[in-house]
């Protein structure tokens, strides 16, 4: 069983997109051919949206170039009193890209990792077996923008007026592990049999620096730039990252070989919400599967 697995990272999802861009065009294939379930995170859930639709990447990459500004369009400074972005303009989008399709009409299996903030649990919304609001019709737009909620940048999204749900990445910013486990209890798969293709958004240096100050507050965790006064999000980077790293290292120590993490230093931070980067980002997935190619159709060919 091939699984592809794209983690989160606001913006910089247009890294794992230009890797699957490499990949349709090399292999002259749309990628949901080459897998039986996809799973995404965050702006990964998007990404695999899309995937599991045969939606054309270079496509999709052209939405967020011309939508990412849109998006991260700030609405407040600091968050304190009202999320920094709305989630309107993504809403919006989501549903023109989206429709009115589903998210059980997906053929393909996909897997959306999101978080039930009203009762305080990880949650994964999914396209095929049971899922565990078996009461709740979601549609597929909305079970991705759930996924994409993050806190204090986005608002929670309201799902049915039942219950609020936030950013899968705080549980599963790489989800390798959780279709993993699915791929073993709802599809029946050995271990052997597994393998996945994990997509990162770039690996950034994020570095705290405090100096000889014993007190930590919101000024070290979330630091401002001036004179802007605009709060960048390294703490929930950091967090992200790690998470991301920790999956993998866990998968790698299971599948083996099996498993291929396809990820690439940055070189510096890239905040998810900075849409400057994004030429950058592109470029450097382009260059990771360059890297990667020979190993990716190793991969394809098992």
């Amino acid at each position: 069983m091939k699984i592809l697995c794209i983690d989160g990272g606001g913006i910089r999802g247009v890294f794992a997109i230009a890797i699957l861009k490499a990949m349709e065009d090399t292999y002259n294939q749309k990628v949901s051919k080459h897998f039986d379930l996809i799973g995404g995170t965050s702006t990964g859930s998007i990404i695999a949206g899309a995937v599991a639709l045969n939606v054309d990447m270079q496509s999709l990459l052209d939405q967020y170039l011309q939508h990412g500004e849109k998006i991260f369009m700030r609405e407040a400074k600091v968050g304190l009193f009202k999320s920094i972005y709305s989630d309107r303009n993504l809403r919006t989008l989501l549903k023109k890209a989206f429709g009115d399709q589903q998210l059980t009409e997906v053929e393909k299996p996909l897997l959306i990792p999101a978080v039930d903030l009203t009762h305080g649990k990880p949650y994964a919304h999914r396209s095929y077996g049971k899922n565990e609001m078996t009461d709740i019709q979601i549609k597929l737009w909305d079970a991705v923008l759930s996924s994409c909620s993050a806190p204090v940048y986005f608002p929670p999204n309201n799902i049915d007026n039942k219950y609020l749900s936030i950013d899968g990445g705080l549980w599963a910013n790489n989800p390798s592990l959780v279709c993993l486990t699915d791929s073993i209890h709802h599809f029946k798969q050995s271990l052997e049999s597994i393998h996945i293709l994990s997509l990162g958004t770039g690996k950034q240096n994020i570095v705290f620096s405090g100096g000889h100050e014993k007190e930590w507050g919101i000024k070290q965790w979330l630091p401002v730039q001036f004179p802007s006064f605009k709060v960048t999000p390294r703490l929930l980077d950091l967090a992200l990252d790690i998470s991301s790293e920790s999956v993998s290292y866990h998968c790698e120590l299971l599948l083996k070989e099996n498993y291929m993490r396809v990820n690439k230093d940055l070189g510096k931070e890239m905040s998810f919400d900075d849409v400057g980067y994004m030429d950058k980002l592109i470029e450097l997935g382009n260059e990771a599967f360059k890297e990667n190619q020979a190993e990716i159709e190793r991969f394809l060919e098992k």
